[in-house]
């Protein structure tokens, strides 16, 4: 049975500016701001919510089903899927717009701009997640994407009752306190940053502790600090994995997805499978980019063996 992913795919292009934003930004001219940087290095990568998790769903062994839409120029990421084996059939050409794109500008100090387009995922309503896989599926997850797309997938999973997890992530702003509540009613499990957290209180009038109680999980990731499980009444205190490198972040909350969500699929008690979303974001973070990272399964278990003292799949 698959995992469907439904979310954002994306190109993130990233580009390296070799001094301080600060040093070309004269405040009492920002009303008229027109700068320009010269960035030499630029990388593209591939990425969205719904990519990296089902990239890092294959590496765990799952069977992931993406349901996201590209645009024109998706053709480089067909390909990659098609090397890693992943389905495209619900991965829908929307003709005459871009896949969505990240450009993100990198200062000396680590200060960032980054601009957005949606392109395609504004039109990510156009799946309908009732008739994947013959509405077989066991597990899925609501990723950031376009709104109407989020609410028709959410709606569409509690209607062919496949259990669902809800990541709002950084689709929060463009969601309101009602959408919020409506997709927490219908998902089984949520999983958020604790900066998002208190976003969703805000718009939601409600308190962390009311919002938890409306799933079976509520999942807040709290960095280097570890994580927090809200389930059965419980707090589960989850550790962070010390990884071997401190590279890039982008795509570890992606990767700390896909550990629950293959937790959950074989049925492991929530301490487990938060730790095994701890492995994964730790693997992640020490390599560039949401996808660039690719251990084996073996070299998985070995990190979870290491970090914890057990392997849960030989459980």
């Amino acid at each position: 049975m698959s995992i469907l992913v439904c979310g954002s795919m994306a190109y993130d292009n990233i580009m390296v500016f070799e001094d301080r934003f600060k040093n070309h930004i004269l405040p009492e001219q920002i009303h008229i701001l027109n700068v320009s940087f010269l960035v030499p290095e630029l990388r593209r990568n591939f990425g969205g919510c719904a990519g990296n998790i089902a990239y890092n769903l294959t590496l765990l062994g799952s069977d992931p089903l993406i349901v996201a839409t590209v645009g024109d120029d998706a053709g480089d990421y067909r390909k990659r899927l098609d090397e890693f084996g992943l389905s495209q059939e619900y991965v829908r050409h929307v003709p005459d717009t871009f896949t969505a794109q990240a450009f993100i500008t990198t200062d000396t100090d680590d200060n960032q701009i980054t601009a957005f387009h949606p392109g395609a995922m504004l039109f990510s309503h156009q799946n309908d997640v009732r008739t994947a896989r013959g509405g077989r599926a066991r597990l899925a997850i609501v990723a950031p994407d376009g709104r109407e797309g989020m609410l028709r997938h959410a709606e569409g999973l509690a209607e062919i009752a496949v259990p669902f997890m809800f990541d709002p992530g950084q689709a929060l702003p463009i969601l309101s306190g009602e959408d919020l509540l409506h997709c927490l009613d219908l998902a089984r499990y949520c999983t958020v940053n604790d900066y998002e957290a208190r976003l969703m209180c805000d718009k939601t009038g409600q308190d962390l502790e009311s919002l938890a109680a409306m799933v079976e999980a509520f999942v807040v990731t709290l960095g280097g600090e570890g994580s927090r499980i809200y389930a059965g009444g419980e707090r589960i205190e989850v550790p962070a994995v010390p990884p071997a490198a401190l590279v890039d972040p982008t795509g570890c909350g992606d990767a700390y997805r896909a550990g629950l969500l293959h937790g959950i699929e074989q049925e492991w008690g929530w301490l487990s499978c938060g730790r095994l979303a701890s492995v994964m974001g730790s693997l992640k973070i020490g390599h560039r980019g949401g996808q660039n990272h690719c251990p084996g399964r073996a070299e998985i278990e070995a990190a979870f063996q290491t970090a914890f003292g057990e392997n849960p799949w030989s459980g």
